[in-house]
């Protein structure tokens, strides 16, 4: 029975659209989320949920809403509406208060101020300038992986690490400090252990970086720090708080996206052999197919956003404190906008997509990760020729908001 045929029957036995929402918690929408999405874009595109939640998932109304000024990124104001959703108040408060006011979570004119002060430090040129370094780091991880014998976790041997490891070199975190960042971030990202252990992260990286800043006034660098710590030196309005705040946010933000962009491409390549047989055959299509794999299963599924002041959207009148999920992987196969949207096709030229989001919180980091999963998938693609999935089934991440393998095992 196809993933599909189940999402619908459960719906049917529950005799009304909110049992497809709470399909989403289910084995079956893990593995295959897309049958279930096109059904909410077809029959429901601007639905509210029995909780109270919105769902967005046409391209048209996602991408006004990225931008529409009365849909708020603000933490606290979206602590507030997860609170009264969850119950999780008092804890929520506690986390948001830690994070601070940096400009992922707030909205104009608090984030424009803040991403003009970040995008002094992290320009498009130090971006680039990583494409070498990149490379070696991609090479050695390959390396190892092939010295090791003839299978590996493509996300435990080189997926995870990657991301990481250039983040690090980025922000200038030494050496001898990456194992213990490595563990702060997956359990910032996909701790088991509870709120009060992701928490604890939080406080212990935290820490870390206000030591890290202290070095840096006194010894700068050729790194993001340092650059954060000019800005604020030459008298930009950068507060030691929302200095720490910011350099926690951009470190931590890159690592799983990137992880999941690198595991949903390799994954979806292997499944469609005569695509993967043609990046081979034509290496200079690696930009063209990053973006088609970032489109095609797109690794952050949804973002939220809280409604500051009422608006309209596809008829429906959405009330101030309401809850909205913008589901950008529905956007990505929507039909009015892509022709024959479920096609992997890595010479799509038109390819619009949302999975980076639009507007004023378009994603700062997607150069990033765009130049780190163009080297990462070039090299996959071309060093290891007999490469094949070596799984019969994929273990998935059980995060509904996050796509991308928990493992996947390939041989070569």
């Amino acid at each position: 029975m196809s993933s599909a045929t189940q999402q619908h029957q459960a719906a049917e036995r529950g005799g009304g659209f909110d049992e497809i929402v709470q399909a989403m918690a289910t084995p079956e929408f893990r593995q295959d989320p897309y049958p279930l999405y096109a059904r909410m874009r077809r029959e429901h595109p601007v639905y509210r949920s029995a909780r109270g939640i919105w769902y967005l998932t046409r391209y048209a109304d996602v991408e006004a809403a990225l931008s529409n000024p009365r849909l708020s990124n603000d933490r606290e104001r979206m602590t507030r509406a997860l609170g009264a959703q969850q119950g999780a108040m008092q804890r929520l408060s506690r986390l948001t208060r830690r994070l601070g006011r940096v400009m992922t979570n707030t909205d104009p004119p608090d984030h424009t101020r803040l991403r003009k002060l970040v995008n002094k430090a992290f320009t498009a040129r130090q971006v680039q300038s990583l494409r070498p370094r990149i490379q070696m780091i991609v090479d050695g991880l390959l390396d190892s992986a092939l010295a090791a014998g003839r299978s590996m976790d493509l996300i435990a041997a080189f997926a995870s690490p990657l991301p990481v490891t250039v983040i690090c070199e980025l922000f200038g975190i030494p050496d001898h400090d990456r194992a213990r960042v490595t563990v702060w971030f997956r359990q910032l990202v996909g701790s088991t252990e509870g709120f009060e252990r992701v928490e604890l992260a939080v406080e212990q990286f935290e820490d870390y970086l206000a030591g890290l800043i202290r070095r840096r006034r006194e010894e700068p660098a050729d790194d993001i720090i340092s650059g954060l710590v000019t800005v604020q030196e030459r008298g930009d309005q950068l507060t030691d708080d929302e200095l720490l705040s910011t350099c926690f946010v951009l470190i931590t933000a890159g690592d799983v996206t990137t992880t999941n962009l690198i595991g949903n491409g390799m994954l979806a390549l292997l499944r469609h052999p005569d695509q993967l047989r043609r990046l081979r055959q034509d290496p200079t299509l690696i930009r063209l197919a990053v973006e088609e794999l970032m489109r095609y299963d797109t690794p952050s599924q949804m973002v939220i956003r809280v409604v500051a002041q009422p608006t309209e959207i596809g008829g429906q009148t959405l009330d101030e404190g309401d809850l909205v999920y913008l589901v950008l992987a529905a956007t990505n196969r929507d039909p009015n906008r892509f022709a024959d949207p479920d096609r992997l096709d890595l010479t799509r030229a038109d390819n619009r997509h949302l999975s980076f989001g639009n507007g004023p919180h378009f994603c700062l980091g997607a150069p990033l990760t765009r130049l780190e999963a163009q080297v990462a998938i070039d090299a996959l693609v071309q060093r290891l020729p007999a490469l094949r999935l070596d799984t019969p089934t994929v273990a998935w991440q059980p995060n509904p908001m996050q796509r991308g393998p928990a493992r996947l095992p390939l041989a070569y």
